[in-house]
């Protein structure tokens, strides 16, 4: 097949609104598929703190056929590598200062917002005269975009494919039945067998419902949400769609995490020569106000703290690991509160031998991946995870539970023929966490060949964006062969 005309909806999208991974994996896959010379637009909300000063104005104001009536919104268009990237002005909804919510609330319109979107992004495709081969929406907050192409009469998008990926299956995206007629969708379509779920609209499960192929971001994960543990009520849907769903993992921009070019880190470095690495730590240790030890064993995390990432164990067990075993431990990350404190407390506890940042910087990010020696992931779940892999691409051996994108990218550790890329457990309790970090801790202090085999051959592992984008491109020629042919 030829080049394709491809519209990427999401919620966010880096560098502009980015809240989590999904902005990464956007954008990423927008620059990808436009260097494998495909025409490619990315559409998401201009939201309030974005800057418009690289941006600027599309024509006159634009109609979006809503449900009740119309609006007008306008479109802005810039550029991120080359690619095309529009925004949807519309200061009822999107002058905010957050993405989803303030304070740790999400708005409470939030499916409004969304809606209103979703429509616009269709609406905007018309009204610049570009008609997309494939709409590839991401997320429940784009999800309205399959069941809009498939119920409503677009007239020159009817033929136009969808593909839908799931990021994150826990989040559903819920309305009230009046979504449909703020929409402008049929009513019939608030039916326990569409869109209908315990007396209100889910509209990811419409979004799977209608697509013509849905993905997520690794293998495990597509098969574990096909499960009760993980569908979180949908696993039904996805098994019935089980033909239509594609697990493709996430890829890393090796422009930005590099050992060998990182502008960020205290000495650049490559698996041909990890002499930089511990210049890494000693730059991390210093930062962080920890011992300067060049040979304990130094383990980081970088992430949001809240129940999902299992974090919770970690701080249960972590005065036993501090008292038994001779670590260092550095954090940075935000969220519960209560988690913080806990943190923080332990911090205090154990000077010089535990950091922690609360908040997000993206410089000490780089440099916990290049200085610590392990990175620790204990997540009840994760659909993919991007930091175990930038950990092994700088030699930092993840100790991960091995659920979803976890599994599919981390190689355990064999003894027997001193291989692997890191260090899995699949009970999140805290004696299977305590014994996974000693055994990182063993094989690090009596098996040093072993560990540094282990992070030369992680460092050569194969992330690249080529390779993501060429799965989705199979899932988009699928999704045109298959258009409109499922019930």
């Amino acid at each position: 097949m030829g080049a394709m005309k491809i519209l990427l909806a999401s919620a966010e999208a880096a560098p502009f609104a980015k809240v989590g991974g999904l902005a990464d994996v956007v954008s990423l896959l927008g620059r990808s598929l436009g260097v494998l010379g495909h025409e490619v637009r990315i559409i998401l909300p201009l939201y309030a703190p974005i800057d418009r000063s690289n941006l600027t104005p599309y024509g006159q104001p634009m109609i979006v056929n809503m449900g009740y009536g119309v609006e007008f919104c306008r479109l802005w268009r810039g550029k991120n590598f080359g690619i095309e990237v529009f925004f949807i002005e519309f200061e009822k909804y999107f002058g905010r200062c957050g993405i989803y919510g303030e304070s740790g609330e999400g708005y409470r319109d939030n499916w409004e917002r969304f809606s209103f979107f979703s429509r616009a992004a269709i609406d905007s495709c018309d009204f610049t005269n570009w008609i997309p081969d494939v709409v590839h929406a991401h997320d429940w907050h784009s999800g309205l975009l399959p069941v809009m192409l498939r119920e409503q009469r677009l007239y020159r998008l009817n033929g136009a494919a969808s593909v839908f990926t799931i990021h994150n299956m826990a989040h559903h995206g819920y309305a009230p039945p009046e979504l449909l007629s703020f929409i402008g969708l049929p009513q019939k379509l608030f039916h326990p067998f569409a869109m209908e779920a315990f007396g209100a609209i889910n509209i990811m499960k419409g979004a799977i419902l209608y697509a013509d192929k849905i993905t997520t971001v690794s293998r495990t994960y597509a098969d574990e949400i096909k499960t009760r543990a993980h569908g979180c009520g949908l696993d039904g849907l996805l098994t019935y769609r089980a033909a239509d769903l594609i697990g493709i993992c996430n890829a890393v921009d090796g422009d930005i995490w590099s050992p060998k070019n990182d502008p960020m880190i205290g000495a650049n470095f490559s698996h041909k020569n990890l002499a930089g690495k511990k210049k890494c730590k000693a730059a991390l240790q210093e930062k962080m106000g920890l011992s300067t030890d060049g040979d304990i064993l130094l383990i980081g995390v970088i992430s949001r703290l809240v129940e999902q990432k299992g974090l919770d164990v970690v701080c249960d067990i972590l005065p036993n690991l501090l008292n038994d075993l001779r670590i260092q431990f550095v954090l940075l990350g935000a969220g519960d509160p209560i988690l913080e404190g806990r943190f923080m407390a332990h911090a205090s506890n154990y000077a010089g031998r535990i950091a922690v940042k609360i908040g997000y910087d993206d410089t000490l990010a780089h440099m916990i991946e290049a200085g610590a020696d392990c990175f620790l992931m204990p997540s009840r779940y994760e659909p993919c995870g991007l930091n175990q892999m930038y950990s092994m691409l700088y030699g930092t051996l993840p100790i991960v539970r091995g659920t979803g994108g976890l599994c599919d990218s981390v190689e355990n550790y064999d003894e027997h023929t001193s291989s692997g890329s890191g260090f899995v457990f699949h009970q999140l309790d805290r004696e299977a966490l305590y014994n996974t970090i000693r055994w990182a801790c063993s094989t690090y202090y009596e098996r040093r060949q072993d560990f540094m085999a282990m992070q030369k051959y992680a460092m050569q592992k194969d992330f690249s964006m080529d390779k993501m984008a060429n799965a989705y491109l199979k899932a988009y020629e699928y999704a045109i062969d298959s258009h409109g042919k499922h019930a």
